[in-house]
């Protein structure tokens, strides 16, 4: 399933976005975080690497929302771990958020081994 241009314009321009993972059982985890375009698709990472709490959830469950505006709009996390792609993805991130002194973590581990392509799900 493929963005709805519009919606993918607009996660694609918003500095941050909200992220809301759930887990059974458990109060969903509500988050802000960084997302960048590349080629078509949107990229989140964890800065905290496998330690962001969200991120273990995003990727053992892989479902959730996310928003940056008035919609929560319901994804698929979905794991993407390509040198090439990656090599692509710190690129956006220093082109979008490079003015931020929290960039440059966003381009090494732990980070860079924690993107996750996010998907609209389904059931939109």
């Amino acid at each position: 399933m493929s963005w709805d241009a519009p919606i993918f314009d607009e996660l694609a321009r918003a500095h941050e976005i909200t992220i809301v993972v759930p887990a059974p059982g458990h109060e969903p985890i509500r988050a802000p975080i960084w997302i960048v375009a590349v080629c078509g698709d949107l990229y989140i990472r964890s800065w905290k690497g496998d330690a962001g709490r969200w991120f273990r959830r995003a990727r053992h469950h892989g479902i959730g929302t996310i928003s940056a505006g008035a919609d929560d709009l319901p994804v698929r996390f979905v794991p993407a771990a390509d040198p090439d792609l990656d090599a692509a993805i710190d690129r956006a991130y220093l082109g979008k958020y490079g003015a931020s002194p929290y960039a440059a973590a966003m381009m090494r581990p732990p980070a860079s081994e924690t993107t996750l392509r996010v998907e609209p799900a389904a059931d939109r």
